[in-house]
């Protein structure tokens, strides 16, 4: 079975709807079979790519690929799965992790990749805070406060994962090689796709889903008003997940889709972390499938 799913895996482009459904009505086997049978073919979808792909790597390729990496494929049959991940419309196949277990207690993140000095400061400040609470702190590993909020969790010595567009062996953004290699020591890198495969710009929107059903909360600081960290705020926002937004001046552009998700109310502003640890603990964590 879990064979089945890595080859199909490194087929099947993440976040897909129809193949998501697929897999949960049909199960691997059957999906897999009817895909090189051509029986997908007659129902007007596109499977040449996935059909050309599952003929031309072999699971052999595959699990060198992850070996070579340092890095595991994991799939819902683990222990180790988040099973926060069900909550998705269209939960990965599998994940390909290098580092620690991803724990459920965990705070997203994000922000711009071009933030204020303030933005840097409340990023890293907040990540070390739930760090210091034993919260595991999840960003995107990309530049700005993704990195601030790592590095932030990482002084403090606690767990950060970060979820990447791109797979565990391509280091990007390539000035953050660093950054990755301290994350895979003190937490984990994580990724839907195979460790050699590069980042895309759909890809970036498909791992924000995950950034969401993986926190217990998401926090955005700073973010412009048409932002990739508000459709990740929106995603936690459908998975009732706790969104919350830290408010900047009114002039500054980074702020203003952090203004734009409190005005909208879909995120509650916050001052600091014990604003924040407030409106979290009001809520019970159902993400490892307990109240606690």
């Amino acid at each position: 079975m879990k064979e089945i799913k890595l080859r199909l895996f490194d087929a099947i482009e993440g976040g897909d709807i129809f193949w998501s459904s697929e897999l949960r009505e049909r199960g691997p086997e059957e999906v897999i079979s009817r895909l090189l049978d051509g029986r997908y073919a007659t129902e007007k979808r596109s499977t040449e790519r996935i059909v050309k792909r599952l003929n031309e790597r072999t699971i052999e390729e595959l699990v060198a690929e992850i070996d070579k990496s340092g890095s595991r494929f994991i799939t819902s049959e683990d222990s180790e799965w988040p099973h926060a991940l069900g909550d998705l419309v269209a939960p990965p196949i599998g994940l390909v992790v290098k580092g620690r277990v991803i724990t459920c207690e965990a705070i997203s993140i994000v922000g711009t990749r071009n933030p204020t000095n303030y933005g840097a400061r409340i990023a890293n400040e907040f990540a070390a805070g739930f760090a210091d609470r034993s919260l595991g702190v999840i960003s995107g590993g990309a530049y700005g406060i993704d990195s601030h909020a790592h590095r932030g969790a990482l002084a403090a010595e606690g767990k950060t994962f970060a979820i990447l567009a791109s797979g565990v062996s391509v280091n990007y953004p390539a000035g953050n090689e660093k950054l990755f290699a301290d994350i895979s020591e003190n937490g984990a890198l994580v990724s839907e796709v195979m460790p050699n495969e590069r980042a895309r710009p759909d890809r970036f929107l498909t791992r924000n889903r995950l950034i969401a059903a993986l926190s217990r909360a998401t926090i955005v600081v700073e973010a412009a008003f048409r932002s990739g960290s508000l459709r990740t705020a929106r995603n936690a926002a459908e998975l009732m997940r706790t969104v919350l937004a830290v408010p900047g001046p009114i002039t500054s552009p980074t702020s203003d889709g952090c203004h734009r998700l409190i005005g909208e109310r879909c995120a509650e502003i916050i001052t600091s972390v014990s604003d924040a640890m407030e409106l979290i603990d009001s809520k019970p964590c159902t993400l490892c499938g307990d109240d606690t």
